[in-house]
């Protein structure tokens, strides 16, 4: 959509007549807000044409006129962390938003585990009680998709306070309630998680266009879109509430979504939850996402790093901070070597970890195997957090998990040799290292005695393996893996063959 067609269509969305319009802004700009500090922060609104509008806050103030289809924008002057200030917008008519912070915003994005309530945590009653945060500031984005892009959100900042922290992202609330604590400055945490979400559906339609390796998946969903009526939702809807009242019987059926507003359809979560908020100045983004994409990790390996580009450059400020939590373990401990879908999507995401500005947070090990929405979000809101602080904030703290180096293999014995180790690598819980299994050329995988050698180096084998070549850790949906660094991070589950996973077949079929 080119210039001309977005300021017409946010007129239109902003409610702006070419009669007699009233400066507006969109809802997101609200009392409470907060705004990045040390940035030059974008304000924006609709007008008349040609009306004169200034911004002013703090002794600053800034003009412009709003150009012939009604769009205006300034930025402001940097400002460090305070407030409360006011902010005004005046053309013909005045807008005054109160109690407007300066601090560091960052932004909560992906599906049911970014989403997750703090109500639904390890001691909810405890932290909503000492949610006493006023200077930690909340804004969550409505549940919805859409199939063509949106120009506002119906969300206006809050304080947090035990009133509303409970409904809000638990891992952004531990995040930025660290943050806070830690940096004394307010905190602005924007959250547009969205449960059960694909990846696709938060890249920009044009984005998986241009990339030219989507056409299929693309293409199936137009063809879905364009027979999906409102008949079909009630057919659909009419089939399966009769499958319910018949006990469930015959062939399974899931409950029956409109894809036209929906979480899984290419582009709509970004169309509805974030093109609205695009140039709101922000810091930074927290992700966690990954299980509605399971079996499809080769793709992710493509089409993650497409989503953090693309935000970054749609956002205009430059590769900023993109730091998320990996699919924890999910279903039963293995009993033998497995193939993992869970084990692959994990290595997907550390692939990404090549992009400038990245960092994940490791949690495998804070899975449920029955539950998975892991209630212990404060552990890993915790490891996500160290990475803003060390690298953000230039705090002297550990962030990253100890990931594989090197192999060298030397008779029946593979010793492995791991990079950000702190002090040393120590088995939690027993002395046993476990986690570790093996193969030669054969591809075939056995449990593997592990026994650390240094502070940063593991030596495996198994006794039936005579000529070992491949080594992986932590390689299961729900690993029984222990080795930790010293700092309490649980080593990053690695492979170090690089045989053709069930993804690859499972999407080699599929295409």
């Amino acid at each position: 959509m080119n210039y001309i067609k977005i300021v017409q269509v946010l007129v239109v969305v902003l409610g702006i007549t070419t009669v007699k319009a009233e400066v507006v802004l969109p809802k997101f700009f609200s009392d409470h807000m907060v705004l990045q500090r040390n940035n030059n922060n974008p304000i924006w609104g609709t007008a008349q044409k040609g009306e004169k509008i200034m911004v002013s806050i703090a002794g600053q103030s800034h003009q412009t006129k709003a150009d012939k289809n009604g769009y205006w924008k300034i930025r402001l002057d940097k400002m460090k962390a305070g407030g409360p200030y006011k902010l005004i917008v005046q053309g013909d008519n005045k807008i005054e938003l109160n109690d407007v912070l300066i601090g560091e915003v960052w932004l909560c994005s992906g599906q049911s585990n970014m989403g997750w309530k703090v109500g639904g945590t390890t001691y909810a009653d405890l932290e909503i009680a000492s949610a006493n945060y006023p200077n930690i500031r909340l804004l969550k984005a409505p549940l919805q998709g859409s199939l063509t892009k949106q120009y506002d959100l119906d969300a206006q900042w809050e304080k947090c306070s035990p009133e509303n922290v409970g409904s809000f992202s638990a891992n952004g609330y531990f995040f930025g309630r660290r943050l806070h604590q830690v940096l004394g400055v307010p905190i602005g945490l924007i959250n547009v998680a969205w449960g059960a979400s694909a990846l696709e559906t938060w890249i920009p339609r044009e984005a998986m266009d241009a990339a030219g390796t989507y056409t299929e998946m693309l293409s199936q969903w137009d063809e879905r879109m364009s027979n999906f009526t409102d008949k079909t939702l009630k057919k659909e809807t009419k089939a399966y509430e009769v499958w319910v009242k018949s006990g469930k019987k015959g062939k399974n059926m899931s409950p029956v979504r409109d894809h036209r507003i929906g979480q899984n359809t290419p582009a709509n979560g970004f169309n509805y939850m974030v093109h609205p908020i695009l140039g709101y100045g922000i810091k930074g983004a927290i992700w966690c996402q990954g299980e509605t994409n399971l079996g499809r990790s080769y793709q992710y390996r493509r089409m993650f790093p497409l989503l953090i580009n693309t935000w970054r450059e749609l956002w205009g400020q430059g590769d900023f901070s993109f730091y998320w939590i990996q699919v924890a373990g999910m279903k039963t401990k293995p009993t033998a070597p497995e193939q993992s879908y869970w084990a692959e999507m994990r290595e997907a995401q550390t692939m990404t970890l090549k992009l400038p500005n990245t960092a994940e947070a490791v949690v495998y090990d804070l899975g449920e195997g029955n539950n998975i929405h892991f209630k212990d979000k404060q552990s890993s809101a915790n490891r996500l957090v160290l990475h803003a602080l060390s690298k953000d904030y230039n705090y002297k703290i550990k962030a990253n998990s100890p990931s594989y180096e090197s192999m060298k293999v030397k008779g029946n014995k593979i010793t492995i040799t791991f990079k950000d180790v702190s002090s040393k690598l120590y088995a939690f819980d027993v002395s046993t290292v476990k986690g570790f299994t093996i193969a030669g050329k054969d591809q075939k995988f056995v449990f593997a005695k592990a026994k650390i050698i240094g502070k940063n180096k593991v030596e495996v084998f198994a006794n039936e393996i005579e000529n070992p070549v491949a080594v992986r850790f932590a390689w299961a949906n729900n690993p029984d893996a222990n080795l930790y660094d010293k700092t309490n991070l649980p080593v990053t589950a690695f492979r170090t063959d690089n045989w053709h996973g069930i993804s690859y077949q499972k999407e080699k079929a599929n295409r």
